[in-house]
């Protein structure tokens, strides 16, 4: 074990908590991500001095339009934040007095489209703002017109999450956004984690009218986040941050979602890394501990592996009796190791798990399976 490895396991134990081996991916609840050294040199650099909030946010936001090649961008506390601060947004501009009522949304456009298929617990968020949702067409089937049949003089926005799963009961974005355009009403795209490849992540930001990505998918800080599109919507959403609550005594709802200099500085940062990495070097990085956990589990009694042969492994499924039984013992441990489980196999990402701990893997369920 190394001394920076021991160090974090004091440092945990001392505040009550067990260290993970995360082998799940970007998950809010392990902390979601560890952002890169030179990520990490230019937040201690910002940290040198000061400064007007504002003026950060509005500053970054260019870079971040610039690298994204969208209208505009804010950096905001959280992919949900971007949602909540879309929404509010889209029902009360940046007009002090309708911000101020907020979520009370009397006398302004207070209703929020979403499709049956697409619910899910996140809709909570874009809730906050004082909206209701209107609920287009049936889980099992949403056509065209469910969505057009939906919309009306009080819709302020149409919600769509882009969750890389749809399925025919659901009208893809790209036809929501004609739909909702039409009509005169923006639409909100929750893409948080639809940040790869870099092109995928520049033509999503660009989708919508307004679209919100978790910068943890690109190495930023767990608790941060961009809201793209618009340049009206945009400053509008800026202006109900706690910045100009603060600095130009506008009452937005954000004033609670606060975000530290250093933060923004991290998203621009690993932005601009994410955006021009070497693919295939972080493939074969990954990959070379993906072949290291495979050699060393291959062979136990009882247990298959998927990839079982190739170079190519930044994930790997192992196939086991009673996988359920095993993912529970691995947690049991210190550190725990957490990963996906089924029926029949644990699958291991390898994006999240810092070199070397592949390995520590590999020797735990050993000790599980002699």
């Amino acid at each position: 074990m190394s001394d920076v490895a021991k160090a974090a396991q004091d440092l945990y134990q001392d505040m009550g908590a067990v260290p993970v081996i995360n082998a799940i991916g970007n998950m809010t609840m392990l902390g979601g991500s560890s952002p890169a050294a030179s990520v990490r040199e230019a937040m201690d650099i910002a940290q040198r001095y000061f400064v007007d909030m504002d003026q950060l946010l509005a500053g970054s936001g260019r870079v971040v339009a610039d690298l994204l090649g969208c209208e505009s961008a804010l950096v905001t506390p959280g992919c949900s934040s971007a949602l909540l601060l879309g929404t509010a947004a889209c029902v009360a501009g940046d007009d002090p007095e309708r911000m101020a009522r907020l979520p009370d949304t009397t006398g302004m456009k207070g209703e929020v489209v979403l499709q049956a298929s697409q619910r899910y617990k996140y809709e909570r968020v874009v809730r906050m703002a004082g909206v209701e949702l209107v609920i287009a067409g049936s889980p099992e089937r949403v056509t065209a017109d469910d969505v057009s049949a939906a919309i009306g003089p009080q819709t302020a926005a149409v919600l769509c999450p882009v969750l890389g799963t749809e399925t025919d009961a659901v009208v893809p974005l790209a036809q929501v956004v004609e739909i909702a355009r039409g009509a005169g009403v923006p639409v909100i795209a929750d893409a948080a984690y639809q940040v790869d490849p870099a092109d995928h992540m520049r033509a999503t930001a660009c989708s919508a009218d307004l679209v919100g990505f978790g910068a943890k998918y690109f190495n930023a800080p767990n608790s941060s986040g961009l809201l793209c599109g618009r340049a009206d919507l945009i400053d509008a959403a800026r202006a109900h941050t706690f910045a100009a609550f603060e600095r130009r005594e506008l009452p937005g709802i954000g004033r609670p979602l606060k975000i530290d200099r250093q933060e923004v500085v991290a998203v621009v940062m690993a932005l601009r890394e994410w955006l021009t990495m070497d693919r295939n070097e972080r493939d074969e990085a990954l990959s070379h501990q993906g072949r290291r956990l495979r050699d060393a589990v291959q062979g136990l009694p009882g247990v298959a592996c998927d990839p079982a042969s190739g170079d190519r492994v930044t994930g790997l499924r192992v196939i086991v009796d009673d996988a359920p039984k095993l993912a529970e013992r691995l947690r049991e441990g210190s550190p725990s190791i957490w990963c996906h489980v089924d029926d029949g196999s644990l699958s291991f990402g390898l994006h999240t798990v810092e070199e070397g701990d592949e390995l520590v893997i590999a020797d735990r369920l050993k000790e599980l399976l002699s």
